[in-house]
């Protein structure tokens, strides 16, 4: 069970981080600028925020390097446009990503991004304290092509909670949308990702505050069972403010995906230039045994080699 800390989150705070350390170590200057467009999500979420930032960095580390970022309903949707060749790099949540990694369609990992808890959040002084107290109540799950969304889904039912019968579930256009539908009263509770999830921040800093929990005790065992994208997670005490206890949940990691065919000296010059923002959730070496060896992008897979993290 991994206890997770603040500072190895992802999003905005994360990826800030890995920004800085790119600009400490000074900009590389190519010959030749690349093009590279980045499919991300819905205004709102992490993932938005998260490619903003590393597109930043990247560019800062290499400024010929430049990532175009383009809304997209999700990860759902970005394995599709990945798949027609409609952009180069698409991020998508693990509980979409490893079902694509058996398909023989090309797609590979470039990098890792972070690990996502899944949690429900509540306003404090709502009498809705586990997974069982919704039944029956208004339960925004996320976007309809979200990851996240899907997780939730999972996370009810393994907890056994029907998540199309025994709740009134909420899909948005937006994921921002959802803190707004709990602070006015048309929504019971919210289930979003990671620690810097925008949408846990607005709660967490309303006023009343949030209360946050997991999936029952035996949802968590049946959803992080060996060889599942889902491991079991621990959120410290203190993540959120007015959060008195750890709280147990499950997650999965995320990824940058690249398209069939996306050029291996592209992908190189990409990690080249991650890397430089020294150890972090995104460092390529976090790939190693967390994905199938043959899904690691030919220019991933080159770095490691250099690196000598993997057989040469």
């Amino acid at each position: 069970m991994a206890t997770l800390r603040r500072g190895g989150w992802p999003s905005r705070r994360t990826a800030l981080l890995g920004a800085l350390g790119l600009v400490a170590a000074g900009p590389v200057r190519s010959a030749e600028a690349m093009h590279v467009t980045l499919a991300t999500a819905t205004p709102g979420g992490g993932f938005p925020a998260f490619g903003a930032t590393f597109a930043n960095g990247l560019h800062r580390a290499d400024p010929d390097l430049i990532i175009a970022t383009l809304a997209s309903a999700g990860s759902a949707e970005n394995l599709g446009l990945l798949r027609a060749g409609r952009v180069d790099l698409g991020l998508v949540q693990g509980e979409y990503a490893y079902p694509a990694f058996t398909e023989a369609d090309g797609i590979t990992v470039l990098a890792p991004m972070y690990p996502t808890p899944g949690l429900f959040v509540v306003p404090a002084d709502s009498a809705i304290r586990s997974v069982s107290d919704l039944r029956g109540r208004a339960v925004v799950l996320g976007t309809h092509q979200s990851g996240l969304t899907l997780m939730g889904r999972r996370a009810l039912a393994a907890s056994g909670i029907d998540p199309e019968h025994d709740i009134r579930p909420i899909l948005l256009d937006r994921a921002g949308d959802g803190p707004t539908l709990v602070r006015e009263g048309r929504a019971d509770a919210l289930w979003g990702g990671g620690l810097d999830w925008p949408g846990f921040a607005a709660l967490a800093r309303a006023p009343g505050g949030a209360r946050f929990f997991g999936p029952s005790e035996a949802g968590i065992a049946s959803l992080a069972q060996p060889g599942s994208p889902m491991k079991r997670l621990v959120v410290p005490a203190g993540s959120f403010p007015g959060q008195a206890s750890p709280v147990t949940t499950v997650g999965s990691w995320s990824f940058v995906l690249a398209r069939p065919g996306f050029d291996t000296g592209t992908a190189y010059r990409i990690i080249r230039a991650l890397i430089r923002g020294g150890e972090a959730d995104t460092d390529p070496k976090n790939l190693i045994g967390l994905v199938p060896a043959d899904r690691i992008n030919p220019g991933t897979a080159r770095f490691l080699r250099e690196a000598g993290l993997t057989p040469p």
